[in-house]
């Protein structure tokens, strides 16, 4: 049997992608306890792995190929694992010249779904089809779900009107997503708060910080803090570890948020949980409850989003069912 000293994971982007690698991540370091775990990013996403004790060497991507071949040659890996398998992560394991391992992206049957709305997905989250190809391995799933630590110094919140909500029990909206058409609308998230009678923290970047804005300003009181903008993504992810329940669309926050076994409630546009990508809680799949409006002959439009609905409607997100879903968040609580 071949002895695995050093073990090379790839996974280039982005946020939600890379968190659910966690339990492959895990599952190596279960596997081949003396081995070296290895694993390459990009530099801006380094805050999702960095501080993670399950791997041994953080290598940071900044678009340089050759470069990138040329630091991690030396390493004579005895295997690679592509959790990625875009052109960019398979060149780079041609060019390593080293044992390697995919895994199935099934952009065939994605691409069914969006266009022909049949759905021929295997039914099992991306999660675990991470982990298919790597039983042959030795490298087998834990049942955990996913991981994700959180520094130090993220975790110190300093603004004070933050840290009077974050204090007590409060439920964290995720404002943005990276493509608009997984946005839910600034009405349906007012219609759902005033509803729902809780403090808030609005978490999102600098580009959601208007609509965030907008939010607050209908609610009088200290009910409702805008953090869009304010946090680094270490310091969000904090806020939703301190939160009593996740309010969110598909997004990266989602999946940390399902890192952290919150309770979640996903309100879903564009895309659809077939896909795969929905909160992955194996040990407690009670704490996440899915909204979608179902039957939309439209739906999904795109695996990934758009900026803007291509059907210029949006009923996906504006006919979302706000009485059931702040019923739902306060029964949940």
């Amino acid at each position: 049997m071949q002895t695995i000293r050093n073990i090379l994971m790839i996974r280039f982007s982005s946020i939600g992608d890379i968190v659910l690698t966690s339990p492959a991540i895990r599952s190596c370091r279960k596997a081949y306890p003396d081995a070296k775990i290895h694993y390459i990013t990009k530099k801006q996403y380094k805050v999702i792995l960095a501080e993670n004790p399950y791997i041994d060497h953080l290598h940071l991507f900044d678009g340089d190929l050759n470069k990138t071949v040329k630091e991690l040659s030396g390493f004579r890996f005895d295997l690679i694992i592509d959790l990625h398998r875009s052109l960019r992560s398979r060149l780079l394991c041609l060019r390593l010249g080293r044992p390697s391992v995919g895994f199935p992206k099934l952009n065939l049957k994605k691409w069914l779904l969006v266009q022909t709305k049949k759905d021929l997905m295997p039914g099992i989250h991306i999660a675990e089809r991470y982990m298919s190809r790597l039983k042959s391995r030795n490298i087998l799933p834990d049942g955990l779900g996913l991981d994700y630590f959180v520094s130090e110094k993220d975790r110190v919140i300093e603004h004070p009107g933050l840290q009077k909500i974050i204090s007590k029990e409060f439920v964290a909206i995720v404002a943005g997503a990276k493509h608009y058409t997984k946005q839910v609308p600034a009405e349906v998230l007012i219609d759902i708060i005033a509803k729902v009678n809780l403090p808030v923290v609005i978490l999102g970047g600098p580009d959601e910080r208007e609509k965030a804005e907008s939010i607050a300003q209908e609610f009088a009181g200290e009910t409702v803090f805008n953090a869009c903008g304010l946090l680094s993504l270490g310091q969000s992810a904090e806020v939703i570890r301190r939160s009593a329940l996740v309010l969110t669309s598909d997004t990266g926050l989602m999946h940390i948020a399902a890192a952290f076994q919150k309770k979640i409630v996903s309100i879903w546009g564009n895309t659809v949980p077939e896909l795969g990508m929905y909160p992955y809680m194996p040990q407690h799949p009670e704490r996440s409850v899915i909204f979608e409006i179902k039957n939309l002959p439209c739906r999904p439009c795109s695996k990934i989003g758009f900026d803007s609905c291509p059907k210029k409607h949006f009923k996906c997100m504006l006919e979302q069912d706000t009485e059931k879903i702040a019923a739902t968040i306060k029964g949940l609580l």
